[in-house]
């Protein structure tokens, strides 16, 4: 297998002096195309940050962060941009859809601006919300649905085009037990297709979908796992 994602010695540090917060200290993970893997952990532990961190929305204070054989230290902010556009598939724990754009429209926009034809990506668009049961959501804002739409168009969000790399904050936070499952059940079927996922969770039940299971306590590793016994394997990471 190939790795989709390398965290080498990454830290984090907030503030400074009395202040300083250690978010992330000398982590480091790698999750190969194919394998899905749970992170989880105490809030607070550093899972949400480690997820900012693969995605680069945020740098690391120290450490090196690959994804695809990039090092994103040595990509300038518009590399950056486009890897998070191209290969990239982040689901908010907030959701971040774009309030004046329907539940379809939102899911196309990472495929228009990456220069998709507007037919093909609204077509892969349209799949996505089929995959997830929404497409008669389709022409729909954010705030005429509830919660837990808003969640799997997220998702479909993060899961339309050809991502390498799909990093999930929460992603069943909203949902109840069945579309919970659902939903592990789509990404799980992302990485049959080659994907690598982190998922962050705080559920057991969930996590027993992941390949591995990563534990993290004040910012650090301190524990890697096979998941418990489930439906199949899933590499979750908790809130934090």
């Amino acid at each position: 297998m190939t790795r989709a994602l390398e965290l080498i010695h990454v830290s984090k540090t907030y503030g400074s002096g009395a202040n300083e917060v250690h978010a992330l200290s000398d982590v480091d993970l790698a999750v190969e195309r194919g394998e899905l893997v749970a992170v989880m952990g105490p809030s607070g532990s550093g899972k949400s940050t480690l997820l900012t961190i693969a995605g680069s929305l945020e740098q690391p204070t120290t450490g090196q962060v690959i994804v695809d054989n990039v090092d994103l230290a040595n990509a300038s902010r518009s590399e950056q941009a486009q890897m998070r556009r191209r290969s990239i598939g982040y689901v908010f724990q907030d959701f971040n859809l774009l309030p004046g754009l329907t539940a379809l429209e939102n899911v196309t926009l990472p495929l228009e601006l990456d220069g998709a034809p507007a037919k093909a990506a609204r077509a892969s668009a349209r799949n996505a919300l089929e995959e997830l049961q929404v497409a008669d959501h389709a022409g729909r804002y954010p705030d005429e649905l509830s919660g837990g739409q808003r969640q799997r168009i997220a998702i479909a969000r993060a899961i339309v085009g050809k991502r390498n790399l799909l990093l999930a904050d929460e992603p069943t936070g909203a949902l109840d037990s069945v579309n919970g499952e659902a939903v592990m059940r789509l990404l799980r079927a992302a990485t049959h297709r080659g994907v690598a996922g982190v998922v962050v969770t705080h559920e057991a039940q969930l996590a027993s979908w992941a390949d591995r299971v990563v534990f993290i306590r004040d910012g650090r590793v301190v524990d890697q796992t096979l998941p418990p016994a489930g439906p199949e394997s899933l590499l979750v990471v908790g809130d934090g």
